[in-house]
């Protein structure tokens, strides 16, 4: 896993290649990312916001951002966890995610939680 802090928060990445899912052909690359986030800190801090920037080889940039993650903004008590999975589809055989979270403390202060990047690599990519 691939890891970043940021004043207390631990984010912490895990990507896989799902050739189930993809079509070489399509071309169609679909990667699955688990994700964990660990308040580290002494204080709570909710989950406001995602943003994520996505290089592909093929396809170019693009960002996509939001509320929460999976429909949830997750408050995070010291000593908590909060872990889920997403995916990201390539056209190319490789490419790398990165972005950042928004939380926000009791008191109002809001911060971004660094999400460190991490690369996407298809078998193929890793063979050639």
């Amino acid at each position: 896993m691939i890891h970043a802090e940021t004043e207390g928060i631990r984010v912490s990445v895990r990507p896989v290649y799902s050739p189930g899912h993809s079509d070489p052909e399509g071309p169609r690359h679909v990667f699955v990312y688990y994700v964990r986030i660990e308040n580290m800190g002494e204080e709570p801090a909710q989950l406001r916001w995602r943003h994520w920037d996505i290089h592909d080889a093929e396809g170019g940039e693009s960002q996509v951002e939001g509320e929460g993650v999976i429909g949830e903004q997750p408050l995070l008590e010291p000593g908590q966890v909060h872990e889920y999975n997403s995916y990201c589809v390539l056209r190319g055989t490789e490419g790398h995610m990165e972005g950042w979270y928004e939380l926000e403390r009791p008191d109002g202060n809001r911060f971004r939680a660094a999400i460190p990047r991490f690369h996407l690599r298809t078998d193929a990519a890793v063979l050639n």
